[in-house]
């Protein structure tokens, strides 16, 4: 398979795949919204990421509230030598998941230990991407916390080399089209509520990073062919990539060949 071209991710400087790996599935198996599944092994993961680079995959997408999953890619990217330094890695900072819930710190000093832990578990020096994982209520994230400052801290400080935030409301995406570099913003061939976000993130030259554009694993599409899905969200200016969270190779591929 003939890898597609990246496309910019906004105005950042940084250049993405129309994919994105996310990996959730590599660092928790609790408190998700699909069924029971076993964490994949280092051996799996290295299967993901050769069939990732493979199809032109360039960005992956972790949490602290991904379980250990910013650990991982720490790990596997330093096994892989220099062709693990080709991989963006896009972290959040301001939600973590202990004992089976989700809590939530926004303070100034809660994000700022986030980025350091975030910098050691991954092995990095610079954090890629650096996003706020908001809580339910972004507008209150964004207006009454300093998380979106904080980053811009980090990022005069050379910490972080784009700001984004994962937005939950269309409200909460438009203002932080205001604020960050990057969104990550929900949007699928049914849900479509959050298309002004992607149109004026477009306009601000902020990058997007669509995430559910396969209803998280299809189980409300399965009905729908893929590449329907695909071409929903790559139909829409502005997107610069499509958020795809699998543990299986050879899903990733059939997800790659949809999109190019």
């Amino acid at each position: 398979m003939t890898p597609t071209p990246l496309r910019p991710l906004g105005d950042t400087g940084l250049a993405v795949s129309p994919l994105t790996l996310g990996t959730v599935k590599w660092g928790r198996n609790r408190g998700l919204k699909f069924p029971a599944f076993e964490l994949p092994d280092d051996r799996a993961l290295h299967a993901l990421l050769d069939a990732a680079f493979e199809v032109g995959i360039n960005l992956l997408d972790t949490a602290p509230a991904y379980g250990v999953s910013e650990e991982r890619i720490g790990k596997l990217l330093a096994e892989r030598g220099p062709a693990g330094g080709e991989f963006l890695i896009a972290t959040k900072a301001g939600e973590t998941f202990e004992d089976g819930a989700s809590r939530f710190d926004f303070s100034a000093a809660a994000i700022r230990a986030s980025a350091e832990r975030s910098l050691r578990r991954l092995r990095r020096e610079t954090l890629d991407i650096l996003m706020v994982h908001s809580a339910p209520d972004d507008l209150s994230v964004l207006r009454d916390t300093p998380a979106p400052e904080v980053l811009d801290e980090l990022k005069s400080e050379g910490k972080v080399r784009a700001t984004g935030f994962s937005t939950m409301s269309p409200d909460g995406g438009l203002l932080a089209a205001e604020r960050c570099d990057v969104l990550m913003v929900p949007y699928n061939l049914h849900y479509q509520v959050h298309r002004p976000v992607i149109d004026r993130a477009a306009e601000l030259g902020r990058g997007v990073i669509v995430k559910r554009g396969l209803f998280s694993g299809r189980p409300d599409g399965a009905a729908t062919p893929l590449a329907e899905l695909v071409r929903a969200v790559f139909a829409v200016p502005g997107v610069s990539s499509l958020a795809v969270g699998t543990t299986s190779a050879d899903h990733l591929r059939e997800n790659a060949a949809a999109a190019g």
